[in-house]
């Protein structure tokens, strides 16, 4: 256990909600719900003035709604989460090189690691308190002029100290706890506030009259082990006393990347199904390029109408990135499995990760190869034409609508444009907005960006050529 409260614990609030109110000015001090919005969608992040409502993470959309039926009900836009918790984990990284991201809005940061260490190790304890003080309420500070967004942090001598901290602090706070104190903050806390207490672990403590954290840290370690098991109990002694001897790790290595679907309507055409596999493949492959990662297993996971669920996964001779070989792969698993009845989830996954392979840079080249030959078949067809632009042989003249290409070999078919609630888009004339819904043919969109004030809202056909998706904006000005 460390003397000084150097583990901060960072935790952006309520960050989905708080991008959002951010991006769209006509949304700032309304009660704004991020999720999944058909029957089946569950509420990933609400901002504060939904929470007055009830309304809280993991919660089904369709109780949100009853509870807050004037929210704004979006979907989530992770691309933007992704450029801001960029922006966050750097700012991390210039207090020390030991950040231990937890997800795109959460981290931990060990101060003694970075460029303030000599200072927090050699000053007096309470002039490093004060130190450690002035760090985190300035990174509180740059965080929000950077970026408009508010975070809250705890400070501590451990990780659990240090998360305990920042839960205490929100919103948009900071608490810090004196090596020391930590029995005297835990006591009071109910049991599910230490880590690895669940509704089971809880059932069982209650069952023993261990209600607290103070009542639990009184209890023998044999009659922890005794109720919960030797490692689990083991665990649970410690943290109930405070200590908690883990380091802050950077780098956290993921062990797998994959993709899922919950669908509104349960899925019951086996053509449907093979497009949404191969679907679920396409983004796959994306998260695995962009990790610079490739692997060797791929695995499937499969729903069904029963709510029963059961992965296949098939091992590779090597690692690989290409999205021909996955979208087989999965194919081939699903036929494996009786589809019949209907699919509720469709997941695709990839795990053995390892680096880019000389395999790999082989399929991406063939890959390529493959489209410049298209291309350059394409140009020597435009060049036969004749100076009157008529085709110079039959096989070029236009016929029907080709049928779109579709990995595989399965039919494709065909969607209606589709625009969700705050997707971004441009339009030709208005410039940028963002969706606020649509129906029967229709869009309604409000043109605004993060740095004008409320826009106007304007209702267009759903397959209008002016209007289109866009990028994010940033959340603030060059």
């Amino acid at each position: 256990m460390r003397s000084l409260p150097s583990i901060l614990h960072l935790d952006m609030d309520a960050f989905f909600a708080s991008v959002e109110q951010a991006a769209k000015p006509s949304l700032r001090g309304k009660p704004v719900i991020v999720g999944g919005l058909g029957l089946r969608g569950v509420v990933s992040t609400c901002s504060y003035e939904a929470r007055v409502f009830g309304v809280r993470s993991a919660m089904a959309t369709a109780v949100a709604r009853r509870l807050c039926p004037n929210a704004a009900y979006l979907w989530p836009r992770f691309a933007a989460y992704r450029e801001i918790s960029e922006q966050v984990m750097a700012m991390l990284r210039e207090l020390s090189p030991l950040v231990e991201q937890l997800s795109v809005d959460e981290a931990y940061v060990d101060l003694e690691a970075g460029p303030y260490g000599p200072a927090l190790t050699g000053a007096a304890p309470a002039e490093g308190v004060e130190l450690v003080r002035a760090l985190a309420e300035d990174l509180r500070a740059d965080i929000e002029e950077r970026t408009g967004l508010t975070a809250s942090v705890g400070a501590a001598g451990s990780k659990l100290m240090a998360k305990i901290g920042s839960e205490q602090a929100k919103p948009n706070g900071l608490v810090l706890v004196t090596p020391g104190q930590e029995r005297a903050v835990l006591g009071p806390m109910p049991v599910r506030a230490l880590p690895g207490v669940g509704p089971a672990t809880e059932q069982a403590l209650r069952r023993a009259g261990l209600l607290t954290v103070a009542e639990v840290a009184e209890q023998p370690e044999e009659e922890l082990v005794r109720l919960l098991g030797r490692a689990h109990g083991s665990g649970i002694s410690l943290m109930a006393r405070g200590l908690d001897g883990r380091e802050v790790v950077p780098d956290r290595d993921a062990k797998s990347v994959s993709v899922e679907d919950t669908y509104e309507v349960d899925l019951v055409d086996r053509d449907r199904i093979m497009y949404e596999l191969d679907e679920l493949t396409r983004r796959c492959v994306r998260r695995l390029r962009a990790a610079g990662r490739s692997g060797r297993t791929v695995v499937l996971k499969v729903r069904r109408f029963d709510f029963s669920t059961l992965t296949r996964s098939e091992t590779l001779r090597g690692p690989t990135d290409d999205e021909r070989v996955i979208a087989a792969t999965a194919r081939r698993l699903a036929a494996q499995v009786n589809l019949t009845g209907g699919i509720r989830l469709l997941g695709v996954g990839v795990s053995q990760l390892a680096e880019y392979t000389q395999e790999d840079l082989f399929a991406q080249a063939a890959e390529a190869e493959e489209a410049e030959a298209a291309e350059a078949a394409q140009a020597a067809q435009a060049a036969g034409a004749d100076e009157r632009g008529e085709p110079a042989a039959e096989q070029a003249q236009p016929g029907p609508a080709a049928e779109p290409v579709v990995t595989a070999g399965a039919r494709q078919p065909v969607r209606a444009r589709i625009w969700l609630p705050g997707q971004d888009v441009t339009h030709e004339e208005f410039g940028p907005g963002w969706v606020q819904g649509s129906g029967v043919g229709r869009v309604t969109v409000r043109f605004e960006t993060p740095y004008s004030g409320p826009g106007r809202v304007r209702t267009f056909a759903v397959d209008d050529p002016a209007l289109a998706p866009a990028d994010p904006l940033p959340l603030k000005e060059a």
